[in-house]
């Protein structure tokens, strides 16, 4: 009787690591290269240096793009910190500009009438007033007097105040118009100065370091139309 053969095929012992000998997925490496043959080891290993390369090419790249960033961050930073530490009265500064507007139309006036002339002439007022009423009158305009210099002090005070600030004013008159620092309101002919260039100032400009806080409101020059042209035309035709 003939044996039985056991068509069962016999199953390979695992591998301590729980696989089975020579298996692994397609197209991956093994870890362990010590078995290949001396040529595919080269072949693995040289793989293996360029992938090392360049992922630190692509480190390097990287780290580079960040220090840049970094860099780029802490100078807008500066400039952002200059600028606020510039600008930051600004809005203030020009809440106080009318202020020092009115100042300046208070003296104007007064500095006019404040002078020997501003009282009436004895000459023309009779010469029997008491000395009392003189007296008083002398007293009123010595008061005058002190009122002017203590506008006029405070004027200066508030000007060196603006100076110390970096607020500046902004050349108007006689000079060509500039849209970025001026506010035309109005052209008149003149002769004085050049068509385009400002006449008159009607409010001061000012400038807070070199950005504009305020500009000047100022007219401009035209050139003078001639007149009387068509009544020379017509005369020389009459003549003719």
């Amino acid at each position: 009787m003939d044996e039985e053969t056991n068509d069962t095929p016999k199953s390979e012992s695992p591998t301590p690591d729980g696989g089975t000998p020579n298996q692994g997925s397609p197209g991956q490496e093994p870890e362990d290269i010590s078995d290949l043959p001396i040529e595919e080891q080269a072949v693995v290993l040289r793989e293996r240096l360029r992938e090392a390369r360049q992922e630190a090419a692509q480190n390097w790249d990287s780290a580079l793009r960040a220090q840049a960033e970094l860099a780029n961050f802490r100078r807008r930073a500066d400039e952002e910190r200059i600028s606020l530490g510039k600008y930051s009265n600004g809005r203030l500064i020009a809440k106080l500009l009318p202020t020092m507007a009115e100042l300046a139309l208070a003296v104007s006036p007064a500095s006019a009438n404040a002078g020997p002339g501003s009282t009436p002439s004895g000459a023309s007022l009779e010469t029997s007033r008491e000395t009392s009423s003189q007296e008083t009158s002398n007293h009123e305009t010595s008061w005058e007097a002190s009122w002017l210099e203590g506008v006029k002090l405070i004027q200066r005070k508030f000007e060196n105040l603006l100076d110390s600030e970096g607020v500046a004013v902004i050349e108007s008159v006689g000079v060509a118009f500039n849209p970025l620092e001026h506010e035309a309101l109005g052209t008149e002919e003149t002769k004085e100065y050049p068509p385009g260039y400002v006449t008159q100032a009607l409010r001061q400009g000012y400038r807070l370091h070199d950005r504009i806080i305020q500009p000047a409101q100022v007219i401009v020059a035209r050139e003078p139309q001639v007149q009387g042209d068509g009544d020379t035309n017509m005369n020389d035709k009459g003549e003719r």
